[in-house]
């Protein structure tokens, strides 16, 4: 059944792909309309979302953020999609980096690096850092349950030396890169919720008590790796600028837990700035009620 799935669905995904930018924003729109307007997906979460984390807007600026976020989801599948066929010259005009020398200086001083983010933006077309860099790029990721499309998405990022890990490969790959004195970018999309039974640690996100995940942090102390963060910005449709910040050059130099929660606020500054492109439809604060004594 996976691969008759591959085989079916693949096609449609190919031709998507190779539509100009003009048509593939006016599927978006399309799919704008049966996602928010008929099918409402995950509707409740998303205003639940907003309304905890921005509990001083009115309910007509909920309303007006969570169109906005929709249409900006949409946006973001289909780019998903475009990522088949893109060139790198077209990619590099859309995905523009301000400051890639931050990671140029830690190359030439023979540092790997981990790179943090959100769910903010895009983190899609972030690959296309592999062109400005010799490190070998890695990202940790969620294994996909059909084999077909995984070994997909995982040919479509190795395009630009970048490679997907999941969580539970992450740290012994990393060892033996550092083992081998082999220079590396390993990105981390750290937002999102923990389980509850691997929670390690727990802060405030938006005003919430809630569990984060420390995992970047921990191999970072453990390999000596740099810190940084990657603040994503939607300049406009199709166009996205991304400016590096420093957490943390030498990371054992910092206390248990002071780099996650560094993390956290960079992506707090993103969200109220600019709430819509936030991804929302994820249950984020789904245990705030569970939070320990001495965390509140």
């Amino acid at each position: 059944m996976q691969l008759l799935a591959y085989i079916l669905i693949y096609p449609f995904f190919w031709i998507i792909s190779i539509l100009p930018f003009r048509l593939l924003y006016v599927l978006s729109d399309i799919i704008y309309f049966f996602v928010y307007r008929i099918f409402g997906y995950r509707k409740d979460i998303v205003n639940e979302n907003l309304r905890l984390a921005l509990p001083e807007k009115s309910p007509e600026e909920i309303k007006a953020i969570t169109k906005k976020f929709y249409h900006h989801l949409c946006d973001m599948v289909v780019e998903s999609v475009k990522s088949m066929t893109i060139s790198e010259a077209q990619m590099k005009k859309r995905y523009a980096f301000t400051n890639v020398e931050v990671l140029q200086k830690l190359e030439k001083q023979n540092r790997s690096v981990i790179i943090m983010c959100g769910h903010y933006a895009s983190w899609e077309w972030i690959f296309i850092l592999q062109t400005y860099v010799t490190h070998k790029g890695f990202a940790v990721y969620k294994r996909l349950n059909n084999k077909y499309f995984d070994r997909l998405i995982k040919r479509i990022r190795a395009r630009y030396n970048s490679y997907l890990i999941t969580t539970k490969e992450t740290i012994g790959t990393l060892r033996a890169s550092h083992a081998q004195n082999e220079l590396t970018i390993t990105g981390f999309v750290a937002d999102q919720s923990p389980k509850l039974n691997k929670a390690r640690h727990w802060n405030n996100f938006m005003g919430i008590t809630v569990p984060i995940h420390t995992g970047a942090e921990m191999i970072a102390k453990k390999l000596d790796m740099a810190v940084l963060f990657f603040d994503v910005r939607k300049i406009k449709r199709g166009y996205y600028e991304t400016t590096f910040k420093t957490i943390a050059e030498h990371p054992n130099d910092f206390k248990n837990y002071e780099i996650t929660d560094i993390f956290t606020s960079f992506v707090e500054i993103q969200i109220k700035e600019e709430p819509e492109y936030y991804l929302w439809t994820h249950k984020r604060w789904k245990h705030r009620d569970h939070a320990p004594k001495e965390f509140l």
